[in-house]
């Protein structure tokens, strides 16, 4: 046991949240060959719950636990490396939240979840902040946009014994870590979010007209809007030319029309005249990048190395991004401004702080909570072109 206590100890010491935190450990596993599968995965489980709540807990007693093996607890986790000293420390694991606290706090080991962010931060509508503290504390589930048959999907689910729930027709969420791979053709299906999948009701285009997604990433949303309208004409662009590479590569593998790609900084006013000279569009994804709260339920060291300070850059360029693309957008021509933050510094306060300069309406905007299907939380705005230029 005090082997793997080490081995916690090192990481927490040595990870500064700047790679991924699953990259990280799979980086640190490697270079530590001697540790096996059970091990790997209660140090991973061990981790994980510590950048989850680790802010949240305080001890007032020197002689109390290891404070990651009371995140462990607190998050309801029992992996079989450190099972027995959790039993032998806080007996049977409760079912409740509100037992494990009190459990924990017998110890002298206090929680108190609102320490995770600070008060001061707005939330969008739709959303409560207990909530969604509380959303933290658990992995969400992995979903699938199924492209073949529902049938199909549910026998072999079912043959492989894996847990599954239905959301629609084409969304199916299956336990976070299920190999898919290994049961369906890569092209039957896209690993998407089920808040995300969702935005896809809100999208309306006519004919083959041009869409620009301008923060275009893995491509998520445009390969979403290409099905939906397979006849429309998607310019992707990025900051990135290896994930635009991407994209391609995952177009061709769902045997889509491939876009045009091309380099851009959509924060970047003269980039953008001069790479998009007078071209008006007549949709424009607008994925702005931001501070990913509603899915760090999925990457909790995000989280834990939070600054608040940090909201007043994302906000700033988010408004420079949405404010610069809309030049861009024909009249009547709609935009949809997306986030997968839950906080209104990101969402309803880039929209008003723009509408000042721009002339636009708000056809709708709606925060899709994704917390009671363990899902991500996404923010949609649907802007109309309401001026004559």
């Amino acid at each position: 046991m005090q082997y793997l206590l080490h081995h916690l100890e090192a990481l927490l010491d040595s990870y500064d949240g700047t790679l991924p935190l699953h990259h990280y450990l799979k980086q640190y596993f490697k270079a530590h060959k001697r540790l096996g599968s059970r091990d790997r995965r209660g140090l991973s489980d061990a981790i994980y719950a510590w950048y989850r709540v680790g802010k949240s807990i305080e001890v007032t007693c020197s002689d109390s636990p290891s404070l990651p093996l009371a995140a462990l607890f607190l998050c309801g986790l029992q992996p079989k490396a450190f099972q027995g000293i959790l039993v032998a420390t806080w007996g049977d694991m409760p079912k409740s939240l509100p037992e494990r606290i009190a459990a924990l706090h017998r110890t002298e080991i206090h929680v108190d979840l609102e320490k995770l962010l600070p008060e001061s931060i707005s939330f969008s509508h739709g959303i409560d902040r207990h909530d969604w503290l509380q959303s933290l504390l658990q992995q969400p589930k992995l979903f699938l946009r199924i492209r073949g048959t529902r049938i199909a999907f549910q026998n072999t689910l079912t043959h492989a014994a894996i847990p599954h729930e239905w959301l629609s027709s084409h969304c199916v969420a299956v336990p976070n870590g299920t190999d898919v791979g290994a049961l369906f053709k890569e092209s039957s299906y896209v690993v998407q979010d089920a808040s995300s999948q969702e935005t896809g009701k809100f999208f309306q285009h006519d004919g083959a007209g041009i869409v620009w997604d301008c923060c275009a990433g893995a491509g998520g949303k445009s390969l979403l809007f290409q099905e939906n309208f397979p006849k429309a004409n998607l310019l992707a662009t990025d900051i990135r030319k290896s994930i635009l590479e991407n994209l391609k590569k995952r177009f061709a593998l769902y045997s889509l029309k491939t876009p045009k790609t091309l380099v851009l900084d959509a924060s970047n006013p003269i980039a953008l005249a001069q790479q998009l000279g007078t071209q008006k569009f007549d949709t424009i994804l607008c994925d702005v990048p931001c501070s990913g709260s509603g899915t760090w339920a999925r990457t909790p060291e995000s989280c834990h190395f939070f600054k608040e300070e940090s909201l007043k850059n994302f906000q700033a360029r988010q408004q420079q991004i949405l404010g610069n693309v809309f030049d861009f957008l024909k009249p009547g021509g709609r935009i949809y401004y997306i986030t997968c933050s839950v906080f209104a510094a990101e969402n309803e306060e880039v929209l008003q702080a723009v509408a000042v300069e721009k002339q636009f309406q708000i056809q709708s905007a709606q925060l899709i909570n994704g917390i009671d299907k363990q899902a991500d939380c996404l923010f949609i705005a649907v802007l109309v072109n309401s001026g004559t230029n």
